[in-house]
């Protein structure tokens, strides 16, 4: 997969890491109904991977092995039409096809990103928790979920996020600027369950805010404007904005304005990064 822009035309890709000589090999999760696989494995090689799209039946099939990977990516859509709630069929395949070989790349600290739909998935299966093999949504423990929107409608649009400075995400280190990219969710309000919000900032498992509170900057009505949170360990984290689609300059919405930065590159820039060692 070679889609980034070509030097003198060579046959690689131009990233910000050509001193990653063994390109870290990051899959991208693929399911009847996600449809942003390209985008993220775009952004993957932009930041220096080496991204493969490998649909979920591959791994069922034994045809690839998540343990050959360095890093994982659940990108967003519509996984299995939402016909049973957003991300509930994709978790559970999660949860009973592929929990084994979950725990063990989890247990191993390689990074998963889970983007939209993909972070419908990772909520909803308890991968943020580590307690997701074999277990229901009703065991889980989570102690947080996403839901509707609290404007009840589909929100598209740009949105600006900024890091939490005590996160301990990998993807969201050292960054020093809010990432503006689009939101396109119908189901992206996150709520905790019984559980302290203060908790979840305190143990630094909060990544990402959205910037200036409040509707329209906050999109869905997340609680305490929460947009990403990541596990205790750091390495799997989910958001419901879309940093995939803001990779290049000229995606910026008002770009032929003079407009630009901020973009969402440096969270697979971070992820690669950490991939590699």
């Amino acid at each position: 997969l070679n889609l980034a822009t070509k030097r003198n035309g060579s046959s690689d890709p131009v990233h910000p890491y050509p001193n990653i000589h063994n390109k870290p090999k990051v899959l991208v999760l693929h399911a009847n109904g996600s449809n942003r696989d390209r985008d993220a494995a775009l952004a993957c090689e932009m930041a220096g991977g080496a991204p493969e799209i490998v649909h979920i039946n591959q791994l069922v099939a034994g045809e690839k092995n998540l343990l050959d990977y360095s890093m994982l990516v659940v990108p967003g859509g519509f996984s299995y039409g939402d016909d049973l709630g957003a991300g509930v069929v994709w978790s559970a395949d999660l949860r009973y096809l592929l929990g084994q070989s979950l725990a063990d790349f989890v247990s191993s600290e390689r990074p998963i990103l889970g983007i939209c739909n993909g972070f419908q998935v990772i909520v909803k299966s308890g991968l943020l928790e580590d307690v997701f093999v074999g277990k229901g949504e009703e065991a889980a423990g989570r102690g947080y979920s996403l839901t509707y929107n609290a404007q009840d409608h589909f929100e598209c649009r740009w949105v600006t996020l900024d890091p939490v400075k005590n996160s301990k995400s990998v993807f969201t280190q050292n960054m020093s600027e809010p990432i503006f990219c689009p939101v396109a969710h119908g189901e992206g309000r996150f709520e905790t369950i019984g559980r302290d919000t203060a908790e979840l900032f305190a143990a630094g498992r909060v990544a990402l805010t959205y910037a200036g509170g409040g509707y329209p900057a906050n999109p869905n009505g997340s609680v305490a404007d929460i947009a990403g949170i990541c596990n205790a360990k750091g390495n799997v984290m989910g958001l419901m904005p879309h940093p995939e689609n803001h990779v290049f300059p000229w995606q910026h919405p008002r770009f032929h304005r003079g407009d630009g930065g901020q973009s969402g590159l440096v969270l697979f820039e971070n992820g690669i990064r950490y991939a590699a060692g």
